[in-house]
C-alpha cells in the first residue's frame, strides 16, 4: 500500500492528534498508523476509481471504512481510549454534516 505524499502526511495528522488524545503507547501508536494508512488507502482508492464522487458518495464511503477500522482499533485500545476513539469520530461526522 502506497499512499501520496498528501495522505501519508493526513495520516500523520491525525496519528499525532489520537495519540496526544488518547494517551497512547508507541504500540498503540504503530497499530493505529497501520490502521489509519489502511482506511486512508481504500478512500484514496474509491475516489481514484470514482473521479466524479459526489459528498454524499464520499461519506457513504467514509461510513463503509469506518467498521473495519472501529474492528481494528478495539484490539488495542482501553475502554476509556475506545470512549474517546468515539468521541473524536462523532464530531468528525458532525463536521462533515454527517449524522448516521
Amino acid at each position: 500500500m502506497t499512499l501520496s505524499p498528501e495522505a501519508t502526511e493526513a495520516v500523520q495528522t491525525e496519528l499525532k492528534r489520537f495519540a496526544a488524545d488518547l494517551n497512547l503507547s508507541e504500540d498503540q501508536k504503530t497499530k493505529l498508523e497501520t490502521a489509519l494508512e489502511s482506511a486512508r488507502a481504500k478512500l484514496d482508492e474509491v475516489r481514484a476509481n470514482n473521479p466524479d464522487i459526489t459528498k454524499a458518495d464520499v461519506i457513504a464511503k467514509l461510513k463503509e471504512v469506518r467498521a473495519p477500522l472501529r474492528e481494528r482499533v478495539t484490539a488495542f485500545l482501553t475502554p476509556e481510549q475506545l470512549t474517546k476513539w468515539d468521541a473524536e469520530v462523532a464530531k468528525a461526522k458532525a463536521f462533515l454534516g454527517y449524522s448516521g
